[in-house]
């Protein structure tokens, strides 16, 4: 009986270790797996993101580069588009009278010499019968100058009669040639029928400002009838603190945008003229000539603006490659492998037009770098996601 048990135990062992060594058999290829899935993710370095091909789809993932591009430091005004001295015209009737025809609505366009008004007045008839009785009188006193001339060169008539007849005949030549300029200014005919009415016509070509008379309104020769604006060479006019004129010189750019613009939407001028004179509540006028004319722009509107005191090319990138976290500044560049990441601390600068200007570090190569120029905040997510893990 003793060797059949011994030979039992030893067939029992032997089954047992078969069966440890299967189950460890069974679980090598999932250790296998795992430890080469492991390596096949390389952890990533405390400044650096990985993204998979999706994730980077997902978060819009684009790459750039760093431009160089102009930016200036300015100062923030407000002003209103204006037009020069000469091409704003009031138009006043030179002699009053009673407004007797106009169809002048504000807005008009007119062309120089077009009719605006017609003007009665009875005195009109009254100006031409002084200068036709002048021109009557002038024709005699020449007749009689000469005469008398001839005269006292055959020393017949005495030198004083002579000199009376030339003193009366200068005396109306200049009456005749007043009253024939009263009569052009009013629009009158110089000679011929009398009327009592005369055009009133525009003395420039442009729009009706305004429209200060109605049909048979009394009017006086310092009463302003209409006001005519010529838009072509608009300028922009803006108001400066008296202590920010040390700052302004001729030819800065103006950069200024209209209370109807679209956003976004920029227009530029160069400072003209700085003036003098400081008003009341301490401001002086700048005056900026438009680099691009637009007979859109209307005078009187309101306008918001930037003059650049200091302008510099600086190395740029789109505001949206620059994210902000804990107070400070990143950008991402993209490392040789693909779809890793680095992040960089940056010292933002000056922005305009949607880019920034950044002072990169010393060991990065600013022109030639691969920055991540959209999706750089879908970056900083699965950073900081990835610590809190």
């Amino acid at each position: 009986m003793k060797y059949p048990i011994i030979l039992l135990l030893t067939l029992l062992a032997s089954s047992c270790g078969k069966s440890e060594e299967a189950a460890k058999a069974k679980d090598a290829p999932e250790e296998l797996a795992d430890s080469a899935k492991k390596q096949e993710e390389p952890e990533a370095a405390p400044d650096e993101v990985i993204l998979s091909a999706e994730e980077q789809r997902l978060g819009g993932v684009r790459l750039g580069g760093v431009s160089r591009r102009a930016l200036g430091q300015g100062l923030k005004v407000n002003g209103v588009l204006d037009v020069p001295p000469d091409q704003l015209a009031s138009v006043s009737a030179p002699l009053g009278g009673f407004v007797d025809r106009t169809a002048l609505l504000q807005g008009t366009r007119v062309r120089k010499g077009e009719v605006l008004a017609t003007i009665r007045n009875p005195d009109f008839a009254q100006l031409q019968q002084d200068y036709l009785e002048t021109r009557s009188q002038l024709t005699y006193a020449k007749a009689e100058y000469e005469r008398q001339a001839e005269l006292y060169r055959q020393e017949v008539a005495p030198q004083k009669n002579y000199q009376k007849a030339q003193a009366e005949y200068q005396g109306l030549q200049a009456k005749a040639a007043a009253l024939a300029a009263r009569l052009r200014a009013t629009g009158l005919p110089v000679g011929g029928t009398i009327v009592t009415t005369t055009a009133l016509r525009a003395p420039v070509s442009g729009f009706v400002k305004t429209v200060n008379v109605t049909v048979g309104q009394s009017v006086t020769p310092t009463d302003v009838l209409f006001e005519i604006v010529d838009p072509e060479h608009l300028h922009v006019e803006l108001t400066v603190f008296e202590k920010d004129v040390p700052q302004l010189h001729k030819n800065q750019l103006v950069r200024f945008s209209l209370s109807n613009d679209a956003p976004g939407t920029e227009r530029t001028a160069r400072v003209y003229l700085i003036s003098r004179a400081i008003s009341a509540e301490r401001t002086v006028r700048v005056h900026a000539h438009l680099d691009q004319e637009d007979h859109a722009l209307l005078p009187g509107t309101f306008v918001r603006a930037i003059i650049e005191t200091n302008r510099a090319t600086l190395p740029t990138v789109p505001e949206k490659a620059v994210v902000q976290f804990e107070g400070r500044h990143y950008i991402y560049t993209a490392k040789g492998q693909a779809g890793h990441y680095r992040m960089v601390e940056v010292q933002p600068g000056l922005s305009e037009d949607g880019y920034i200007a950044i002072q990169l570090p010393a060991t990065a190569a600013p022109d030639s770098a691969r920055l991540v120029v959209e999706g750089a905040y879908s970056l900083l997510a699965k950073m900081k996601n990835a610590e809190e893990e």
